[in-house]
Order: structure tokens, then sequence, then C-alpha cells
């Protein structure tokens, strides 16, 4: 079963999109490859489902013929969008959910690697749950330790302590922190209803509730984009943690990645408090 443009309506099966512009190339082909083992075990569960892999060139992308070609072996149809130039990170993604048409459509970062049974398990708690249209997974680090990225709406203390001050010195706001990175309710077990925010590393949506949503606002270049979905979202859907679901993130914070991005993050806060309202303490 393959994936189609026309017609437009929506059929059983996932979608993957993963935006990269000048991609570290050993993580890209990781992603890749836990893709294809979750895909692959997706495929033993659901035979008949439609398995989609969009990968979207904001530019630099490197030969990565073999990762795809893993994906193929397992039944899933994978597409090369290029062309554009470096559109930004929402606006990318947004390219390929105009090709979704499947149920299901998950927005994944280049620097994410799935758990073998993370989509066989996402699928069905999403059948145990209809009321869900969001769904964010238990994000570990590097060395397999939580990663707090359910978000309570931040305010701009938060964002300035948590994004740019020395490790060192976060923690006199280890308290403050705690609170907007939900500590307090988000563990390794417990199902979680209704986070304000989640990451855009690995947000998994039933596609209709994104098309409703009109995928990202592409006016965020980078940053706070998954901040401003996630919001709207709570007008449409339900949205869950679940840490049945498992992934481990690579990330990194804006401040350590130089001044351009920097920027960057500033001008995506400044839209995002303008629209959804400023918060200083």
């Amino acid at each position: 079963m393959t994936f189609t443009r026309e017609p437009r309506s929506e059929i059983e099966g996932l979608s993957v999109s993963v935006v990269v512009y000048r991609p570290d190339l050993p993580l890209l082909r990781s992603t890749l490859e836990s893709v294809a083992n979750a895909c692959e075990a997706l495929r033993a569960a659901r035979p008949a489902f439609a398995l989609l892999v969009l990968l979207v060139d904001n530019g630099g992308l490197p030969d990565i013929e073999p990762s795809l070609a893993l994906l193929r072996a397992y039944g899933v149809t994978c597409e090369v969008i290029r062309g554009h130039g470096n559109v930004g990170y929402g606006r990318g993604h947004n390219l390929a959910i105009e090709r979704s048409a499947g149920s299901f459509h998950l927005v994944l970062n280049p620097d994410v690697e799935l758990d073998s049974q993370s989509l066989v398990n996402a699928l069905e708690f999403f059948g145990a749950h209809p009321e869900a249209g969001l769904l964010t997974p238990r994000i570990g680090d590097d060395a397999g330790q939580l990663q707090y990225l359910c978000r309570r709406y931040p305010t701009l203390v938060d964002l300035f302590v948590r994004g740019f001050l020395p490790a060192r010195l976060r923690g006199l706001f280890a308290k403050r922190l705690a609170g907007y990175e939900m500590r307090d309710v988000i563990n390794d077990r417990d199902t979680v209803w209704d986070p304000p925010i989640v990451s855009g590393c690995f947000m998994l949506f039933r596609t209709k509730v994104l098309k409703e949503l009109a995928g990202f606002d592409a006016r965020y270049f980078l940053y706070f984009e998954d901040y401003d979905l996630s919001l709207r979202a709570h007008d449409v859907t339900r949205v869950v943690y679940a840490p049945v679901v498992r992934v481990l993130h690579h990330g990194g914070g804006a401040a350590r990645k130089g001044g351009a991005h920097i920027r960057m993050f500033v001008s995506s806060a400044y839209r995002f408090f303008n629209r959804f309202g400023w918060k200083w303490l």
C-alpha cells in the first residue's frame, strides 16, 4: 500500500516528516535507522498500514540513500522534498504535511532516535484514547535520563534562566524551573493529560487535527513554533504525555549554538509573546 497525493481522503497510515539543514550525518542516519526499525515493528503489527517518510531538505543534505534504502526494505515509501531553499523549520514541515494523506503524522527532529516499539505503542494508545489528538513521548537524553520537555506557559525569566544562564547559576532558580518544566507531574510512569506545551522534537498528531490547525505558523523561522502549535492544539483536541512511548533526543539549547541562534530565539520569543501574551515573572 502506498501514499498518493490524489485523492486527498484519509487512508490508514502514518507519515513522518524530518526537516534538515546541513545536518549532522551520523545523527541523521541514526534517526532514520531508528525510524526504519520502528516501522518494521509497526508493519508486523499492522501489515496493511501505509508508511511514508518525507525528508525535507532545507539545504546541505548529504547522500542519505543507504538509510532510505533500509526504510524502503521495510515497505516504507520515501520522498525527499527539495529545491525550496532554507524556509525554516515550521514551514519545512508544512511542505510535508501538505503531502500527508495518512491518519497519523509524526513531526520528528533529525536528532531523535525512536525506540523500536514506539510507533506500535503510540498507535495503540491512540486507539484506546480517541480523545487524544497530539501525543508527546517520554524523551530521554544521551545518558538515558528523562528530559523534562513538557512546559507550562513560560515567563521571560524562565526562558532566560533555562536558555542562557550557566549551569552553576541555574541552580539558584531550581524550584522555579521545576515548575516551568512540570517536574511535579512528569515522570517515567504516569500519563499526563493536557500539558500546555510539548516539544517539537516529536509531535505525533492525528492528521485531521494537524490539518485543522493548518500546521505550523510559518512566521516562526526557528524556535517557538512548537510552543505556538501546542497552545493552538488545545483549542481543537486533547494533548497527552504518554511515557509508554519512548525516544532518545540528542538536542542542545540556542545559547550553545552561537549568536545567530540566539537572535532567532529572541525574535521568535518576541513573536510568541506578542501573540499569546507577555508574562514577565
